[in-house]
């Protein structure tokens, strides 16, 4: 009989109920969790971290569920003067840049404040303030499940983008299990972005020292609303509920004029804000949308759960506002957060579901 929920693993806290997850704290224990999930006949199992950035189904999930408690980071330092710093997919990415600032090693210091663990990391390629953890990979290793080997991966093999990589697109194939970074012992690149040279009160160009740059980060993050805060009122939440689209040249320039940030990504695509549109279609801070869906105190963008929320009422809300966005400027957003477990028909983000709510 299931003894837990989707919802007790993820900071959502929606989801079903499933079977006890198989919880993995020693790397040495992973060949075992393999046989496991292999003795019960299944492909893979649904792994999580810390669940910061998934909608859990509200039927649940049928199969085996793994969760990575693995922690701890090893260092060998490089003749050239770097440092590889290898972390099992356990470790929260938090105390990985806790550790680099620390350390006094650059590379890492603006994904401070991401919620999750190192090993979701690349699936994602997290990223904010200009940064993002493709630019300092190194290597990873992850198992494959479709040939049942170890497979170490350049980053370069990982095929990482804006909010992309090579896992996303093969759900349920890769685990990743450890992540390499190439860190520098050096003052951070000069720093860029906008919110967070006026959160250190330096010019366009400067290069503070890293824990001063990841101080500032912090800093900004708690200012914006994201930090995850459990003590929070908007602390049932997944983030950026939206990717910022992508736009052409044409649509750049058109919504740059009417107030809309745009910026070039890391791929040299150009992408406009998604919280920008948002509030183009009536939304705001603290806004009510549904009896137990609204927007965060703190910014647009970031929709948390209420009362007796599940997680079709979630969805549906995405689908809505996607799409009353579409038809005001024929910009198309595509939700963040990745929906796991088992789903029915219309409960998932998806364009032409027949439900919707009732935005207020």
């Amino acid at each position: 009989m299931p003894r837990t929920t989707l919802a007790s693993l993820t900071t959502l806290r929606l989801g079903g109920p499933i079977d006890e997850p198989l919880r993995l704290s020693d790397p040495a224990d992973w060949p075992e969790l393999v046989q496991t999930v292999r003795g019960r006949g299944e492909f893979s199992p649904l792994v999580l971290g810390h669940g910061s950035n998934v909608i859990g189904a509200d039927s649940g999930h049928a199969g085996t569920i793994a969760v990575m408690n693995t922690r701890g980071i090893s260092v060998k330092k490089q003749a050239d003067g770097t440092v590889l710093a290898t972390a099992q997919a356990g470790h929260p990415l938090t105390d990985l840049v806790a550790w680099a600032a620390a350390e006094q090693l650059s590379g890492v210091e603006c994904l401070a404040g991401i919620p999750g663990t190192v090993g979701a990391a690349p699936v994602q390629n997290a990223g904010a303030y200009g940064q993002q953890i493709g630019d300092v990979l190194d290597h990873l290793t992850a198992w494959d499940w479709e040939s049942g080997v170890l497979r170490t991966l350049p980053g370069r093999a990982c095929r990482l983008r804006y909010r992309d990589s090579r896992f996303k697109n093969s759900p349920g194939r890769w685990t990743v299990l450890t992540v390499t970074v190439r860190l520098l012992r050096t003052p951070p690149a000069p720093v860029r972005y906008r919110p967070l040279i006026d959160e250190l009160g330096a010019g366009a160009g400067a290069t503070p020292p890293v824990a001063e740059v990841t101080a500032a980060v912090l800093a900004n993050r708690h200012r914006r609303g994201l930090l995850l805060d459990p003590h929070s009122p908007d602390a049932r939440q997944v983030g950026s509920v939206f990717l910022n689209p992508a736009v052409t040249a044409v649509q750049a320039e058109r919504w740059s004029a009417a107030g809309c940030p745009v910026h070039t990504d890391s791929d040299g695509q150009l992408r406009a804000g998604a919280g920008w549109f948002l509030e183009l279609a009536g939304c705001h801070p603290g806004r009510r949308i549904t009896e137990n869906v609204r927007c965060s105190e703190a910014r647009t963008l970031t929709l948390s759960a209420h009362g007796d929320a599940t997680a079709s009422d979630f969805t549906r809300v995405l689908t809505a506002l996607a799409e009353r966005v579409e038809a005001a400027t024929s910009i198309t957003l595509r939700p963040e957060p990745v929906a796991v477990g088992t789903w029915l028909v219309n409960d998932r983000c998806e364009p032409g579901g027949r439900q919707r709510p009732t935005l207020r």
